[in-house]
C-alpha cells in the first residue's frame, strides 16, 4: 500500500504543478485514483511541506508551495 500512496503522491504533485490550485474534493477525479489513497498522498505531501491549503467559499483548496512550484517548473524546462 505504501507504494500506491507514494505513486499517487507523485501524480498529485504533477497535477498540482500543471493545474495550480485544485479543490481537495476534485483531486481524486483529477488524478484518477481512489479518494482514500489521494487523501493519504496529500497527507504525505503536506508532511513534507510540499503542499499548502486554503479555504475558498467553503471549499478546501490545495496547491504546491512556492518552492515546489519552482521545482516543478524547473523540471519541465
Amino acid at each position: 500500500m505504501i507504494e500506491e500512496i507514494s505513486s499517487t503522491a507523485g501524480k498529485v504533485w504533477e497535477t498540482l504543478g500543471r493545474r495550480g490550485e485544485v479543490s481537495v474534493a476534485q483531486l481524486p477525479r483529477a488524478v484518477k485514483e481512489k479518494s482514500a489513497i489521494v487523501y493519504q498522498s496529500l497527507g504525505w505531501l503536506a508532511r513534507e511541506n510540499k503542499v499548502e491549503y486554503r479555504s475558498n467559499n467553503g471549499k478546501t483548496m490545495v496547491r504546491l508551495t512556492g518552492a515546489e512550484k519552482s521545482s516543478y517548473e524547473h523540471m519541465k524546462a
